[in-house]
């Protein structure tokens, strides 16, 4: 397959790039190495993008024409970064460049060779709405009743759970014994709808997200001659967060670079995506897939501080020997105060100390609310910290997310609670009937009016009336196997609000209907039932039902951020995951008590690396001040809330590392 070179070579018309006095010498080594396969380990706050940025400039000072770079980034931000800042030092234009995010360049590849699989080129891509309405219809034409089982995933955790095993390129099976046991007892029907949605989409033309990297990969895999024209043209490619590569994208990668001239830039300590399909083997195993590795170290940081560095190096030391590269990270700047680590009585006490300290740092020292940042590994660890700030009159920002209270199955469950308490709540009955399948909001309107009229003509109490024939036949006839299930779970919160405190009422309606609804409307299932379980711990500061749910409204007030525009000065509260790639002045990473940070499941299943590394990257986001802290008793299920013991990442570091802080408590006497 023949191909041509826009141009003659630009060496000659770039400007004079004094590569040596722009970068550090660890930059300069990685920049300046000699072509083949090059692994740059960028830790933490290193120049990772000034080193990519600079590499593409030199290999095109050396006579590499920008068609024969291929940039593969994983958001189209970064490439435009890139090549923007490509551009301002050489004055080659980004669109000479084959540079994006792995799926656009796919895109690309398959409009121009997509024939090679009999992928028409005038296919046409369904958006995440359209894809999981297909895959709707080819489950319901094999088996009409599956989604009709609340238990059974909806569409759309269904498509997740097929999408997860396409790009980690395992079996749906064993897709769903990894991340989704939820779904074990009907993981045997899967594969089935799998293929039947891969078949419809065929025979319609048409391509989801997933295929673009998928069927680029089946082009490079099923044509030599495709391939070999990708290796050809493309001299050199490098690819930028290497650590978040799927297999699916690892694979690309090693088939256009088969000869091995590929950069892969990233930080094995910052792989935190399993999730999400990021496989940390690709990173470990790239020099054997690609033999005669050099490994470049980039370690100086210009991000935080020795004292804070010092600390990470030791989340570092404490890895399983073996299980990943070696690297020290060092300070290009001054020294300062040594992190601290604060151990508060309950969450409530950990949300008073940083309130406090917020407000001093803001206040007294004059920093920016805008460079403070709290960090947390689970949305329900941070509850306690949006109370206590709402009502200190302190903005803040939930940049990963919407606020606890808010959250889509914590409106639900305590809907159900509401209407519980004050059937006359149309507003709540209407939020939980929607629920059930083919009943909208007219048609729980009727529902309850039905109610409604039979308490009063048969002087009944309203949950007795829901179970009547009459109001029965007002259901849809999809809804009526799961209506059964309902009225039961309501009659049983009912029971447990007049015999128990709300947090019995709490922890019945999660073991009723609406735990079962949970289980089919969210492919993060688990992840969910732990923050509604955190709701639990919530009601038990309360005897009685009413000032249980009043609270919630007041505080929904209280917390709501809708006045607070993103870019207003105020502090930022985010997961570990949504913070990498940011840095504050200032961090606290909230919550480190072992079952949170790391969290319940990773240390049942033995595996805790993941959580480490999380837990680094965290602890790299700070510039100047760093707060590590956790309460000594959770706010959970059980009387007298569950002790705790320090996160084991704490333990493990040594206490010269850093401060202990002591809360100052009043005297009870």
């Amino acid at each position: 397959m023949d191909f041509v070179l826009e141009g003659p070579s630009p060496s000659d018309s770039l400007p004079q790039i004094d590569f040596r006095a722009q970068l550090n010498d660890e930059q300069f080594a990685a920049v300046t190495a000699e072509p083949g396969p090059l692994l740059v380990l960028a830790g933490a706050g290193s120049g990772k993008t000034r080193t990519l940025t600079y590499r593409v400039a030199y290999l095109l000072s050396q006579g590499v024409r920008p068609g024969e770079i291929l940039l593969l980034t994983f958001t189209n931000k970064a490439a435009k970064e890139m090549l923007y800042r490509v551009q301002e030092l050489t004055g080659v234009e980004p669109r000479r460049f084959w540079g994006g995010t792995f799926h656009s360049i796919g895109h690309r590849a398959l409009r121009m060779y997509g024939d090679a699989i009999d992928l028409p080129k005038t296919f046409t891509i369904l958006d995440a709405e359209e894809a999981e309405r297909l895959l709707k219809q080819v489950v319901e034409s094999q088996d009409k009743g599956f989604f009709k089982d609340k238990t059974h995933p909806k569409p759309g955790p269904l498509f997740g759970v097929i999408s997860l095993a396409r790009n980690t390129q395992l079996s749906v099976e064993e897709t769903v014994d990894k991340y989704f046991p939820h779904y074990s007892d009907i993981k045997d029907r899967l594969p089935g709808f799998a293929k039947g949605y891969d078949a419809r989409k065929r025979e319609q033309k048409v391509c989801d997200y997933d295929d673009l990297l998928e069927l680029w990969l089946g082009v490079l895999k099923r044509s030599p001659e495709v391939a070999a024209y990708f290796t050809q043209r493309f001299r050199h490619v490098l690819v930028d967060e290497y650590q978040d590569t799927n297999t699916l994208q690892a694979q690309i990668v090693d088939t256009i670079g088969a000869h091995h001239r590929v950069m892969a830039v990233g930080d094995d300590a910052q792989c935190i995506y399993s999730w999400r399909g990021a496989n940390f083997e690709n990173i470990m195993s790239f020099p054997e897939r690609h033999p005669g590795t050099a490994i470049h170290r980039i370690e100086t940081n210009y991000r935080s501080t020795p004292e804070i560095l010092n600390l990470a190096n030791g989340v570092l030391e404490a890895q399983p020997k073996g299980r990943h590269f070696d690297k020290e990270l060092r300070a290009a700047r001054g020294h300062m105060e040594k992190p601290f680590v604060v151990q508060a009585m309950d969450d409530r006490e950990q949300a008073e100390f940083i309130v406090k300290r917020v407000r001093a740092l803001h206040e007294d020292e004059g920093a920016s609310l805008n460079a403070i940042a709290i960090l947390y590994r689970s949305h329900f660890l941070a509850v306690e910290v949006q109370i206590a700030l709402a009502r200190a009159g302190i903005p803040y920002h939930i940049t990963s997310g919407v606020k606890f209270f808010e959250r889509q199955h914590i409106r639900d469950l305590v809907a159900l609670l509401r209407f519980v308490f004050n059937p006359a709540d149309e507003q709540a009955w209407e939020r939980i009937a929607v629920l059930l399948p083919k009943v909208g909001e007219k048609g729980a309107q009727k529902i309850h009016a039905a109610a409604l009229a039979h308490a009063r003509d048969f002087r009944k109490n309203f949950l007795d009336a829901l179970q009547s024939e009459d109001v029965r036949a007002k259901v849809a006839r999809d809804a009526r196997d799961e209506w059964e299930a309902l009225v039961t779970s309501l009659r049983q919160v009912w029971d447990a609000m007049q015999t128990g405190k709300p947090s019995d009422a709490v922890e019945t309606a999660i073991e009723g209907w609406y735990g079962d609804y949970l289980k089919g409307a969210y492919a993060d299932y688990a992840d969910r039932l732990e923050e509604l379980t955190a709701l639990v711990g919530f009601a038990q500061r309360f005897e009685e039902t009413q000032d249980f749910l009043a609270q919630i409204l007041l505080l929904n007030s209280e917390t709501s951020d809708r006045q607070v525009d993103p870019d207003a000065d105020a502090v930022k509260l985010t997961t570990v995951h949504q913070a990498k790639g940011l840095e504050y002045d200032v961090v606290f990473v909230i919550g480190l008590a072992d079952g949170q940070f790391p969290g319940r499941r990773s240390i049942e299943a033995g595996d805790v690396e993941e959580e480490r590394r999380l837990f680094y990257v965290a602890v790299t986001r700070a510039r100047n001040e760093l707060y590590l802290s956790y309460p000594k008793i959770a706010s959970r299920p059980g009387p007298g809330g569950m002790m705790l013991t320090p996160s084991r990442f704490l333990q493990e570091l040594s206490p010269d590392l850093y401060q202990q802080l002591k809360i100052r408590r009043m005297n009870p006497w």
